[in-house]
């Protein structure tokens, strides 16, 4: 078999070095951050979508390698394993197809072909088989099947002799794997997806509603419809099949199989063939195009689920800047929290501005005295119920002072997930569950990413059918898209909460809590190299993890940047031929930009490396995400009652899934713009147009009060 490594190079049309370099820098422990930021010179640049791809592809054939080594050993025990065959399974690089290869000499559990065998009616499908030609025109099935008749094996007569010959050549055709692979292409080319909505839910009166007289082709059919179906199916409100001709089919294996001229045979083998495909092949085909188009779904649902996560992992984090953080509510009031600019809780306080005008003057008033107690500079609102109130009401006390902070309504999915945690308890033992969520409220508005890491990603409301896909697939994927994410950005190491700096590259969750003891035990941390005294932490840890970590004023100022601790003394040479000190490099750019970089490679240090050292060292410590910017809600629009066609909103990108994007305008409930209005072009990934948490203008199409939908348009504003 061709070399794993060879054949991954040759697929991805990538140079067979920089693969083996790849793969052999992670499986000696390095991680996809890692490879990616800081081995370019071994790898060739590859990114952290290559690398993934890379390594879950060699994951793919090395499994599938020990497979045939199974298979070909079991096989060669049954003493049927023929060059032929080996070959075949050699050059084989599709689980499916291996499997179907397989299947022929795979143990089965007892089958009607293999009750037949034991009755000693092998030899009449043998002989059955060797006179299908087309010579032979005239033959006896009866009189050869009389000579198989055995009262004692309960084969009494040639029928029955019959049935059980032709069970044995049915399993013979149903593990062909030529004909399995042909009749799965056919049925994924031309079969198509039918669904009905069953007869005791009356029209309207489901959300499956599209789905009463559904087909779709199996090939096209869009993912997220795929999981709709099989989420009715599984409720018991839809019945879900796929159609295609069967005539086609049996044409198809009519024509394969019989070669005889005799009616009797060929009328012998037409029943056989039926059989064979309506009992064995077809049940089983079906099961395999269903998963198919399943793991289709489940990957497309994913990648759009990562998309979105990583864009609001990534929103502009506000700052650090004093907060007040609050979780509205009517009648239970809106708790009200004060966090300091690093996002250290400082006071709570209930307010109650929706249940009575005196209530709501004291409310100000208590607003007002922390906002001037603690210079606020930022008030995050949640966007749950009585947010909208409470955004206008807090926009009524912001008219009546000079300080004014600014004021943002913050998604809150997950938040009562967060608060209810374990996470939340270790930090807030003593405080009620409302006060962490709003807490957590405020801290999102702070730094989206350093707050939303301590929530199950599934929990923050941006997925499509997440439920509904393959679990484990989806807690892989999101949990790679959140490590991404904190490498790419840098983490504080000063300030940083255990659940951050475990997604550091290399950082486990031990050794991210012997990060924070020792950090509470001996004050904030004064240069990289102080990590190597933490418990646990060595030095392959060490240099998977240094250069994402940052220490702000600390002793040495490559230790605020991306620059790799690896690389410092390289850093020292260029500083030394500018004439300049450490602290004074990133004071010339220009001069950095105008350097001769090849002066300075070595054998470790290449110039992929140094390139991204100067961009580091002309940026030094910047945050790579955009700049803030927030929604303004339309004063008067807070219910969809008030929503009429045509009007124009402002609102914030919540999720974006495959047939469109959801937008909040600040109604507590989300508009759809379906992907036919992103654009005026045609769209095949909204994620190309639209992405969480963008600031959109928007046109409203559509509102059905009764239903709570609210259609929109970007296009047309």
């Amino acid at each position: 078999m061709t070399d794993i490594r060879q054949l991954i190079a040759q697929e991805f049309s990538l140079s067979l070095r920089n693969v083996n370099n790849a793969l052999d820098l992670w499986q000696s422990g390095g991680t996809v951050p890692f490879i990616a930021r800081y081995r370019k010179e071994q790898t060739g640049s590859l990114d952290e979508v290559q690398l993934r791809d890379i390594f879950e592809r060699y994951t793919y054939l090395d499994e599938l390698g020990k497979r045939k080594e199974k298979i070909i050993a079991e096989i060669a025990s049954q003493g049927k394993l023929t060059a032929a065959l080996e070959a075949k399974i050699a050059i084989c690089l599709n689980k499916t197809e291996l499997e179907d290869l397989y299947l022929p000499y795979k143990p089965k559990r007892r089958t009607r072909a293999t009750i037949a065998r034991e009755k000693g009616l092998a030899p009449l499908a043998d002989w059955i088989a060797v006179n299908n030609k087309p010579q032979i025109a005239n033959i006896s099935l009866s009189s050869e099947a009389e000579k198989y008749l055995d009262a004692e094996k309960e084969v009494e007569t040639a029928e029955q002799a019959l049935a059980g010959a032709a069970d044995i050549l049915a399993e013979q055709v149903a593990d062909n794997a030529e004909i399995r692979a042909y009749l799965r292409k056919y049925m994924f080319e031309r079969g198509v997806f039918v669904s009905q909505i069953k007869g005791d839910h009356p029209e309207g009166s489901t959300k499956y509603e599209m789905y009463r007289d559904y087909n779709y082709g199996v090939r096209k059919i869009p993912p997220h419809n795929v999981l709709a179906l099989y989420r009715g199916e599984a409720e018991g409100i839809l019945t879900v099949d796929i159609a295609f001709e069967e005539s086609e089919v049996m044409a198809y294996l009519e024509q394969r199989e019989i070669s005889t001229k005799s009616t009797t045979l060929k009328e012998f083998y037409q029943t056989m063939l039926k059989d064979a495909f309506n009992r064995l092949l077809k049940p089983s085909l079906m099961r395999e195009v269903r998963s198919d188009r399943k793991e289709y779904a489940d990957m497309e649902s994913i990648q759009t689920f990562e998309a979105n996560l990583r864009n609001l992992l990534l929103a502009p984090p506000a700052g650090r800047k004093p907060t007040l953080g609050i979780d509205p509510g009517f009648r239970t009031g809106c708790k009200v929290v004060v966090l300091s600019d690093t996002g250290k809780y400082l006071q709570y306080e209930a307010i109650f501005p929706h249940t009575g005008e005196g209530k709501r003057k004291q409310a100000a008033q208590t607003v007002k005295d922390l906002i001037s107690k603690y210079q606020i500079e930022l008030i995050a609102i949640g966007n749950g119920t009585a947010s909208r109130e409470t955004d206008q009401f807090m926009a009524e006390v912001l008219r009546e002072i000079k300080l004014q902070p600014v004021k943002v309504i913050v998604n809150e999915s997950g938040a009562s997930i967060y608060s209810a945690s374990d996470i939340a308890r270790d930090e807030f033992p003593d405080l009620d569950l409302t006060i962490r969520g709003a807490i957590s409220i405020g801290r999102r508005l702070q730094d989206p990413l350093a707050e939303l890491v301590k929530i199950d990603p599934k929990s923050i409301g941006v997925g499509q059918y997440q439920h509904d896909v393959n679990q484990k697939l989806l807690k892989q994927k999101l949990e790679e898209s959140v490590e991404s994410c904190v490498n790419y950005v840098g983490v504080d190491l000063n300030t940083a909460s255990k659940e951050l700096l475990i997604f550091v590259s290399g950082i486990s969750s031990t050794i991210a809590n012997n990060i924070v003891n020792y950090r509470n035990e001996k004050g904030a941390f004064n240069n990289r190299k102080e990590l190597l005294k933490i418990a646990k932490l060595g030095k392959k840890t060490y240099e998977q993890a240094a250069g994402f970590l940052r220490i702000r004023n600390g002793d040495n100022p490559l230790d605020n940047t991306a620059v790799h601790p690896e690389s410092y003394q390289v850093i020292k040479q260029i500083a030394k031929s500018l004439s300049v000190s450490l602290e004074q490099i990133t004071q010339v750019s220009d001069r950095l930009k105008s350097l001769d970089l090849t002066q300075f490679i070595t054998e470790d240090v290449g110039l992929p490396t140094l390139q991204d050292a100067i961009a580091e060292l002309e940026k030094p410590g910047r945050d790579p995400r955009e700049q803030f910017q927030y929604a303004t809600f339309t004063e008067g629009v807070a219910e969809i009652s008030d929503l009429t066609e045509g009007m124009i909103l402002e609102g914030v990108v919540t999720n974006v899934v495959n047939f469109g994007a959801f937008v909040d305008v600040g109604v507590h409930q989300d508009g759809l713009v379906h992907i036919s209005q992103l654009c005026d072009r045609f769209v095949s990934d909204p994620n190309e147009i639209v992405k969480v948490g963008q600031i959109v203008k928007v046109r409203v199409m559509e509102v059905n009060e009764k239903l709570k939908r609210i259609g929109l348009s970007i296009k047309q504003v």
